[in-house]
């Protein structure tokens, strides 16, 4: 690629913005979706083209949700066509014969496989009026393409668009359905879900599963004489302290009530007894509620681990259990 290429390559004013919210979607380097193929075909069939896409527009890449016809995954940003497309929000971009225009006669798409010499793009422009990337046709001959075409190429990214967001919709509600509304854990659902995959990515590895199942003591005197708004606050607390001991891999959860569970991702002998001791040293420190009250709880924790081709999930939970019920009774 030639320094003059790299210079060519425009960039929105609103670049940072426009990344963030391209980003903010969570699409990037997913898998192919049926619904983002579909478009992409019927832009494809409806102008009659050999190759269409629907690509969003990274820092340094054209990144593929879906393409046909082109064979790669993504492009480097510099040669692609699509940069030119993000910088017209207002309408799509056509260029008839890609070698008779000096901003693409020499790029590589043009003068070496495929050798493209007709594109169309519209850009994809959300709800905030970020442009986040095209949908795109293309050809080996060129051609004309006419205002009909237009429209419905417009009209497309436009459903693009929508898919996203619904995309988006989705992957929101279903975090919501995974994360305990009162601390922002993941809620006991997500936990079992995770401790599930673990336990098959156990029999794989002969790596084995370490879990915690915790459950706080004196709550309910806090309960008691300050009321249930003042125990929300315990509760809130009471997570951000054990999410500050945590490692990034591990997983923390409230499954209800004053019970937390802690999954732990290659652990060690040593590490899962070191995580305990941290976090009863963190939970038992006292707390100020908003009223200027000093509370003081503590907390219990059972330990389970496995490496046993049988252990089970609900095995492994009844052993944690256990050991917290002994943990309790030594209090």
């Amino acid at each position: 690629m030639t320094a003059e290429l790299l210079t060519q390559c425009p960039v929105p004013e609103n670049e940072l913005q426009r990344l963030r919210a391209v980003r903010s979607y969570d699409i990037i380097d997913t898998p192919a979706e049926m619904n983002f193929d579909i478009l992409a075909r019927v832009a494809m069939h409806a102008i009659d083209t050999p190759a269409a896409v629907i690509g969003l527009m990274e820092a340094d890449r054209l990144w593929f949700k879906s393409q046909i016809g082109l064979g790669v995954p993504q492009l480097d940003r510099q040669i692609a066509f699509c940069a030119y497309t993000i910088m017209r929000p207002d309408e799509p971009l056509v260029v008839n014969d890609l070698q008779q225009d000096a901003r693409f006669s020499e790029n590589p798409l043009v003068t070496q496989a495929p050798y493209l010499r007709f594109y169309a793009g519209a850009p994809l422009i959300d709800r905030h009026g970020y442009v986040l990337g095209t949908i795109a046709v293309a050809d080996t001959q060129p051609r004309e393409f006419n205002d009909l075409q237009r429209t419905l190429l417009r009209d497309l990214s436009a459903l693009v668009i929508t898919a996203i967001e619904n995309r988006h919709q989705t992957i929101l509600l279903g975090q919501l359905a995974m994360t305990d509304y009162l601390t922002g854990l993941a809620n006991r659902a997500q936990f079992e879900r995770a401790l599930s995959a673990e336990i098959t990515h156990s029999l794989r590895t002969n790596e084995p599963v370490t879990l915690f199942y915790m459950d706080l003591n004196d709550f309910k005197k806090v309960n008691d004489r300050f009321g249930h708004a003042a125990g929300d606050e315990v509760l809130r607390e009471v997570a951000l302290r054990m999410q500050k001991q945590m490692r990034t891999e591990d997983l923390l959860a409230r499954f209800s009530g004053d019970e937390f569970g802690v999954l732990l991702r290659q652990s060690t002998s040593d590490s899962a007894p070191l995580l305990a001791r941290r976090i009863v040293s963190a939970v038992s420190a006292p707390i100020q509620l908003l009223s200027g009250d000093v509370v003081s709880v503590s907390i219990s924790i059972g330990m389970a681990t496995g490496a046993d081709p049988g252990n089970s999930m609900a095995s492994l939970l009844a052993q944690a259990d256990r050991a917290l019920y002994v943990s309790k009774r030594s209090k």
